[in-house]
């Protein structure tokens, strides 16, 4: 008997958790935002509009989002998008206040890692995190140049930290970024993420 009712709050809890983040739709517009970058300038969807549009949930301090910086795989596939005009949007989402210091970090990080992000956008309570309902780090979505969102998931198809599992891998973004451009409907327009939970308070 405890054990079924154990079971049942922490199912409550799931479904709770879950309906708290808005869940942006693949096929639908992306929600709008505004926020301010990691070197305090303001950044908005809307002043990218005519353009693709990644936008990636990142924490440095992650083994997954490592797995993809340290092997030089995120800055890799950010400079590909770089090369075919896409505009690449790192988020970082954290519960509590952000502060000049963090803000230095993020950006001594990219810098460190040899990232191609056309901004880091420090989302200071969740907002934007919560309007897509982004869940994990990394966590990807591609929006096209009419504002819609066409991608939404994993980096890539290996659900691990170890960068030895990117070489077999497919890479979502790139897949998604060359159908798109080509015209066509995406192969993989939604996957599973993969990663560290975004915190929100």
């Amino acid at each position: 008997m405890k054990r079924t009712i154990a079971l049942s709050l922490f199912a409550a809890g799931l479904a709770l958790n879950g309906s708290a983040l808005a869940e942006a739709v693949v096929g639908q517009q992306a929600p709008a935002f505004k926020g301010v970058d990691a070197a305090g300038k303001p950044v908005s969807l809307d002043q990218y509009k005519g353009k693709y549009v990644v936008l990636e949930w990142v924490n440095p301090d992650c083994p997954f989002v490592k797995k993809h910086y340290d092997s030089g795989n995120m800055p890799v596939t950010q400079k590909y998008a770089a090369d075919k005009g896409v505009v690449w949007l790192s988020v970082s989402t954290s519960a509590d206040g952000d502060n000049s210091k963090k803000s230095a970090a993020i950006n001594d990080w990219v810098k460190a890692k040899k990232a191609m992000p056309t901004a880091t956008i420090m989302d200071t309570g969740g907002a934007i995190g919560r309007a897509y309902g982004a869940r994990t780090t990394p966590h990807m979505y591609l929006i096209d140049p009419a504002g819609k969102l066409v991608y939404a998931g994993a980096i890539d198809s290996k659900p691990t930290a170890n960068p030895s599992d990117i070489k077999g891998a497919t890479n979502y973004m790139t897949l998604a970024i060359d159908e798109a451009l080509a015209g066509k409907t995406l192969s993989q327009a939604v996957t599973k993420p993969y990663g560290c939970s975004v915190k929100y308070s």
